[in-house]
């Protein structure tokens, strides 16, 4: 209902507060007609409060009693700044009042459009933003829960055992973490996780490489949470169906390290089928998609959305009512909120405090963009699993990064195998083709794929992006096939009689269906053993291995025709021995477990760096012999998986994995060599420890033994790890600072050659393990012929890479010098200025930059930074801070004011000091008041290019008293001092 134009925004924000109140179940009432008992939550406004108190403008009342205010404030008022006087109208509760808690616990300042809460029962109380208020029955539940009893503390009771425990408060007393099954890197997640959560940190983010068991850990951890937090509800949230399946197996297959019972034995564990939350679940398991259908209160929502991905799904999502109607009339359908967050409402059936914590499985993917609302309308802890973090995945989890355990470590521990890359060039992959004028061509319908003949009256002359979309040229795919056949799999496996499990990505359905037909053709192959798995597919053959009549283990085959699931298809693909190749678009890139994969063929270009890391991550997993062997007889071990690079997939730069093995045709016998005559060098010591890490996957029991007696008792993948570990740029720097506070390149240098000579120390000070590993190496693995190395590449950018590069580069500098006159950010930062002209405004600046956007072809900040760290990634020192001042960083940069790139925020302080230093040495002095004032109008000042008098109204400022305490230490100097921190920070 719209408000009267009549109304004050005052008297609006409140009308709006009224709202929010009542939907989450509180009575709203005028203190006249007070009456407590006319439900379990009353909201009272403008209740006068003990002498010098003020007045409240809602007192809130659970069950009778005390236990909360609102401060109201107009739109637009910054929250931050009226904490003081909420904390004071709590703590003014008049005698007589009835309280479980005093002073009241639950302060909320609200303007209608945001709502800000403080928790005083939290251990270290601080407000945080939250979607809507909480039920009055929680606040209830909450000022009535049991005391944590803790020890005492120098002989006195801890302020916290006389006052209700709520989760917050218990996890910071929880038990040691057992092991339980769980190995270093999961423990360490658990650990460093509960330590993020005591200290009150509302977002975390752990990152695990592929296959290093992210679920299993997160199990492991909300297990210790319902336990020993007493957290009550956790939501574990997932964008596709078949995470949500597999992350139910993990919590029906954890056993607890202390009780030995099954995780569900104890806990009930709810995966959403319908939209109905169970009651009793203490673990609610759900996709994204299904949780907005919830929210919008619908009763259901289609089977299908949740099988398909969040992004995917987001067509399948149905709005019904006013939603529906809005939307779907204003946009034509839900494509057009595509880039803008879904927009979510409150719903009194689902009220915000339901979970303690949410963990975000895949948290790099939309889940929290288009889908953020979603995620942000709890008042929970937000966890966020990933193997493949974005900068945006950074960003959204404010950089508190608990867990960093990534491809090179879990090759070191033989949770993940390392990769090799091989490279298959055709003229028409790069180049396109020309069809004379007079030819005759198939034409056929994408639809229908019918076909009918034409001769062309012109030319056709198409190129590499037009090909397998608008142009199907079939000999560039029998090229590239019989280039696998007649190349790869002599080179690569030799030894292989049976073509390796082999996953190809193809462009859309229509390549896919293209490719394998010649796939067939070429290799020989039937159409059991290439096949196509897409979202398309009708009919799923499922290959189970069970037990036969003789107790071996054989094949069990059914076919499934309706409600086919993806991981249907691929159980096939598995498990049994048919298809050897799978051709796919995108429904295996990511979120699927074919552990067997030991090829990865691309025959389609990724933009997305987090994207290729998933789809990477399919090849990774570790399978045991005797399960390769099932379904691949003349296999021994996996050691490795080989992309197939068909288009120069790993030549862009946001490839940014890649592989340990940097000296692939260096041999092993001459890097122990190395080693030993005291070679240092990083590559070489990531080589060695790749090789070594693949050795020891395929050693035996009785091999593993004889490797141990040689050394100590260190295995192979002891030594790789150690040589990770010594790789390791933060290890680096936590040796070299404790030599040194700040230390040099030349510093951090040294420290690196001291890890990687301990590191190496045991094969390099053992002649006869050097030789144990070399007679165990020629016992395991024959020759591979790396003679045509333009065929088999290592990791690096491509000179096609650079020259784009240098190509975006020269744009951006062309443009500077042909605008400088005319654009008035230039004309600033050129140092040219028109009399009068005071500094750099935001104004300007936004001028400048949509005058890049608006260039033809647009001239995007983000890739121009990222063109500037591929030429020269020393010059170039952290990422985009996303904010505006990075235009200016990239104008001073470009134009050789700077010699180093980087973000604003993170130079600021730098740039003050030596000014600081400029000014005294020119006679000026500050105060220590006047430098605190100065380092935050510095920090303004590189988040916003410009500081004005208004901007004193806000926080940081007003907390030393706003724009009458600038003026107070600045006196009739302070427009001066503006102006310079301008020109220093910015100008």
């Amino acid at each position: 209902m719209p408000l009267p134009p009549s109304l004050s925004p005052e008297a609006a924000a409140r009308v709006e507060i009224d709202r929010a109140l009542e939907a989450a179940g509180w009575i709203v009432q005028d203190l006249a007609a007070a009456n407590l008992s006319a439900g379990i939550g009353v909201a009272v406004r403008e209740v006068p409060l003990a002498k010098g108190h003020g007045e409240a403008d809602y007192l809130l009342y659970a069950n009778g009693e005390a236990v909360g205010v609102v401060e109201a404030k107009k739109v637009g008022t910054t929250l931050t700044g009226v904490e003081v006087q909420s904390d004071k109208y709590g703590a003014g509760l008049p005698k007589g009042i009835p309280a479980p808690v005093v002073p009241l616990p639950f302060l909320y300042e609200s303007t209608g459009v945001e709502t800000r809460f403080t928790n005083r029962l939290d251990p270290v109380p601080k407000s945080r933003e939250i979607f809507a208020f909480h039920r009055p029955e929680t606040l209830a539940a909450w000022a009535g829960e049991e005391p944590l009893w803790l020890p005492l503390n120098s002989g006195k009771a801890d302020p916290a055992s006389e006052r209700p425990a709520n989760f917050r408060t218990r996890i910071t007393a929880m038990p040691g973490v057992e092991a339980g099954g769980l190995w270093p890197a999961q423990l360490d997640t658990v650990r460093n996780l509960e330590t993020s959560l005591a200290s009150g940190r509302p977002r975390a983010l752990i990152q695990m490489a592929t296959g290093s068991g992210k679920t299993i850990t997160a199990v492991a951890s909300i297990y210790r949470l319902l336990k020993f937090g007493g957290a009550r509800r956790v939501l574990f949230l997932v964008d596709r169906a078949n995470l949500g399946r597999q992350a139910l197996k993990e919590f029906q297959s954890y056993r607890t390290p202390d009780d030995g019972r099954l995780f569900t034995e104890l806990y009930n564990v709810q995966r959403l089928t319908s939209n109905k939350i169970d009651p009793v679940a203490n673990v609610v398991i759900g996709t994204v998609q299904r949780l907005y259908s919830m929210l919008r209160g619908e009763p259901d929502m289609p089977e299908d959305a949740d099988e398909l991905d969040a992004d995917t799904a987001l067509d399948a999502v149905t709005l019904r009512g006013d939603a529906a109607a809005g939307v779907t009339a204003a946009t034509g359908g839900l494509d057009a909120l595509r880039s803008e967050p879904l927009p979510v409402v409150y719903n009194p059936s689902i009220p915000i405090e339901l979970f303690d914590v949410v963990f975000v499985d895949e948290c790099h993917r939309s889940i929290y963009t288009l889908w953020r609302q979603v995620v942000e309308y709890w008042d929970a802890f937000l966890v966020g699993l990933t193997a493949t973090p974005s900068k945006l995945t950074y960003g959204f989890f404010d950089g508190n990064i608990v867990q960093e355990y990534g491809h090179e470590n879990a090759v070191a521990d033989g949770v993940n195998v390392d990769f090799d890359v091989y490279r298959i060039r055709t003229s028409i992959t790069e180049q396109g083709s020309k069809v004379e004028a007079g030819q005759y061509v198939d034409r056929r319908d994408r639809e229908t794929r019918r076909k009918r003949w034409e001769q062309l009256d012109e030319p056709l002359v198409y190129d590499a992006s037009a090909l397998d979309r608008d142009v199907v040229a079939p000999d560039q795919i029998r090229t590239v096939v019989r280039a696998f056949r007649d190349r790869f799999l002599p080179e690569v496996f030799p030894e292989r009689t049976h073509v390796p499990k082999t996953l190809v990505f193809a462009k859309d359905d229509s390549h896919a269906d293209d490719l394998v037909k010649i796939l067939r053709d070429e290799l020989g192959l039937g159409n059991d053993a290439v096949q196509k798995i897409t979202y398309k597919t009708g009919t799923a053959r499922i290959v189970e291995r069970v037990p036969g009549p003789d107790g071996e283990e054989v094949e069990r085959v059914t076919y499934k025709s309706s409600g086919v699931r993806p991981e249907d298809l691929l159980q096939s693909f598995r498990n049994s021995y048919h298809p050897r190749i799978a051709v796919t678009v995108d429904m295996i890139a990511t979120g699927t477990d074919v552990k067997p994969l030991e090829v990865l063929w691309f025959m389609r270009t990724v933009r997305s760096r987090t994207l290729f890391e998933q789809m990477k991550g399919r090849g990774v997993r570790v399978v045991s012999p005797d399960d390769l062997k099932a379904v691949t007889p003349d296999a021994e071990a996996k050691t490795r998986y080989v992309i197939v690079d068909c288009v120069g997939v790993c030549e862009e730069p946001l490839a940014d994995t890649r592989p340990m093995d940097k000296q692939p045709t260096v041999s092993l016998e001459r890097l122990l060599q190395a080693v030993a005559m005291g070679n240092v060098d990083p590559e070489v010591a990531s080589t060695l420890a790749s090789r070594l890490a693949r050795l020891d996957a395929r050693l035996g029991k009785d091999e593993r033994a004889s490797v141990a007696a040689t050394t100590g008792g260190l295995s192979l993948r002891d030594v790789a790890h150690g040589i990770v570990d010594a790789l390791d740029p933060d290890r680096v720097l936590q040796i070299a600072s404790a030599q040194s506070a700040a230390p040099t390149e030349k510093e951090l240098a040294a420290a690196q050659m001291s890890l990687i000579r301990s590191a190496l120390a045991p094969v390099a000070g053992d002649p006869q393990l050097r030789q144990r590993i070399l007679d165990l190496k020629r016992s395991k693995e024959q020759t591979i012929d790396t003679a045509s190395v333009d065929s088999l590449l290592g990791a690096g950018l491509s000179p096609e890479a650079r020259e784009r590069a240098v190509g975006l580069t020269a744009s951006f500098e062309a443009f500077l010098t042909e605008h400088r006159d005319e654009l008035t950010a230039l004309r600033m930062l050129y140092g040219t200025r028109e009399p009068g002209q005071a500094r750099l405004t935001r104004a300007a600046v936004e001028e400048l930059r949509q005058a890049l956007l608006d260039r033809k072809p647009p001239l995007a900040l983000e890739s121009v930074w990222q063109a500037y760290e591929t030429l020269d990634r020393g010059k170039v020192k952290g990422a985009p801070a996303r904010l505006l001042t990075d235009v200016v960083a990239l104008v001073r940069f470009a134009t050789h004011q700077e010699d180093e790139l980087a973000p604003l925020p993170a130079v600021a302080r730098a740039r003050l000091e030596a000014w600081l230093a400029r000014a005294e040495a020119g006679g000026r002095t500050f105060t220590p008041d006047q430098r605190a004032w100065l380092t935050m109008m510095a920090e303004h000042v590189a988040a916003n290019v410009e500081i004005e008098v208004e901007d004193f109204d806000d926080p940081p400022f007003t907390q030393r008293g706003g724009l009458a305490g600038a003026h107070r230490v600045f006196g009739a100097e302070l427009d001066r001092v503006l102006q310079e921190i301008g020109e220093v920070v910015a100008a």
